[in-house]
């Protein structure tokens, strides 16, 4: 069984590779792939890549994820979230191809205090959550065996994260003003590769679970108790800090080209029920990426 993973320098591509092997042949491709076309500012070259492969199975990490360089440079954020994923879906359609994809809660307006539902109805508050919202659409319309992720605040130990930097602010600063009025649930990018490889698993077995799901970790933070919950681990682990006291701040202290949601909330109940897991609460995953970082290898 062949596997076409797009995106797989970034934080969830890199896991996925971990995670697909198990499952077949993974021809991994992003931007800089010589053998494959794997730049999503070239669509066509994106479709020729499918075309060749003959993908059994497409797994889409790639994505134009600044969200705040989206509100300058709406064509391209178009380009890579919304037009070639459209390229994507028709040739995964063409095939009869899965295709599994990751979206975001910023398809949500981020009001009230619910999670978002599956159901519910999006409302975008800037171009990232508009282009990435497009993106979905075009798969609904052209493939019909796919598997849209919806997630949000994701991390990983590979590369930069909210956690990271607040540890090395908290090396150098005695007073940190973090925001306190958006809500959501850290996802470690680990959690997102295992969850995908069990659901695709579990889609050639029963295609009938094709569809639109929110995959996130379990439970609620805000900005603000995730880094203190950063800050407490480091100093279990004698990890030496600066800090001295941590402010909380709304939103409009910090102000940003794009709107940011304040209710990042997905209900994940629909993913935990169709694939049979438990999604663990949001800490579990932090710590565990924590531990790692305070290992001598690690920061």
């Amino acid at each position: 069984m062949n596997i076409l993973l797009f995106g797989k320098s970034g934080q969830v591509g890199w896991e996925l590779q971990r995670a697909l092997a198990p499952l077949g042949n993974v021809i991994a491709v992003d931007v800089r792939s010589e053998d494959y076309c794997g730049d999503f500012s070239n669509p066509e070259g994106v479709a020729e890549t499918i075309r060749k492969i003959k993908p059994d199975i497409i797994v889409n990490a790639a994505a134009h994820t600044a969200v705040d360089k989206a509100e300058s440079e709406r064509e391209f954020a178009e380009l890579l979230n919304s037009t070639c994923v459209e390229a994507i879906a028709k040739e995964a359609g063409s095939l009869g191809a899965w295709l599994i994809h990751y979206s975001t809660d910023y398809v949500f307006p981020g009001n009230g205090e619910t999670p978002w539902s599956e159901n519910d109805e999006p409302g975008p508050l800037n171009t990232y959550g508009e282009t990435k919202l497009a993106g979905e659409q075009a798969i609904q319309k052209y493939c019909s065996k796919y598997l849209i992720f919806r997630t949000s605040w994701v991390y990983a130990g590979k590369g930069d994260n909210f956690a990271k930097t607040m540890l090395r602010l908290a090396k150098e600063r005695e007073e940190l003003s973090i925001i306190n009025d958006q809500f959501g649930a850290p996802t470690g990018a680990e959690l997102l590769a295992d969850c995908t490889a069990h659901a695709i698993t579990t889609a050639l077995k029963k295609p009938e679970v094709a569809g639109l799901y929110h995959l996130v970790a379990s439970g609620t933070t805000t900005w603000f108790d995730y880094a203190n919950a950063v800050f407490a681990e480091a100093r279990k682990e004698g990890y030496a800090l600066a800090l001295k006291q941590t402010k909380p701040v709304p939103t409009s202290a910090y102000p940003t080209p794009a709107r940011r949601p304040l209710n990042s909330r997905l209900n994940n109940t629909k993913f935990q029920l169709t694939f049979g897991l438990t999604l663990p609460t949001w800490d579990i995953g932090v710590k565990r990426m924590l531990a790692e970082l305070f290992t001598p290898s690690g920061l």
